[in-house]
């Protein structure tokens, strides 16, 4: 078994929302606790709204780009697919299609699923570019009629 994962995996899906979740809800409850008039040359109550907002879209954007990522490890008969807290393991039968998005830092794969699954129809993760290039090239049978 391979983890096909990029090792940042862990850190993007749980310690770095983490830390900016509680850092910036912190800045935000104080913001609303605060017996001030003014933050720099804003009045406050503008000044809470729109960091409110800023808290929260920042929540949004870390659901919809990190906290939803999954750890892959593969083998020649199935895929472990983790969210750090159960594992659970599929058939290459039970994928539809797999779809690479490349960035310029990092690559991210999309497995789709035929069925939904207990995580979901779609399996996004952080491949580590050397490690998923080699399992494929060692396995090309598997994702021959995935990869073009």
């Amino acid at each position: 078994m391979i983890n096909v994962s990029s090792n940042l995996t862990l850190f993007l899906k749980i310690a770095f929302p983490t830390m900016w979740i509680v850092f910036f809800g912190a800045l935000t409850i104080a913001f609303f606790t605060q017996d001030i008039d003014y933050v720099g040359p804003f009045p406050i109550e503008t000044f809470r709204y729109y960091f409110l907002g800023f808290f929260l879209t920042g929540v949004l954007i870390l659901y919809w780009a990190v906290m939803r990522l999954k750890r892959v490890d593969m083998d020649k008969d199935y895929m472990y697919i983790t969210n750090y807290f159960i594992s659970y393991r599929y058939s290459y039968s039970d994928l539809e299609k797999i779809e690479e998005s490349d960035y310029l830092l990092f690559k991210t794969i999309h497995l789709h699923l035929k069925q939904k699954g207990k995580l979901g129809k779609k399996i996004n993760f952080l491949s580590s570019r050397k490690r998923f290039q080699n399992f494929i090239t060692e396995h090309p049978e598997i994702f021959s009629r995935f990869l073009s």
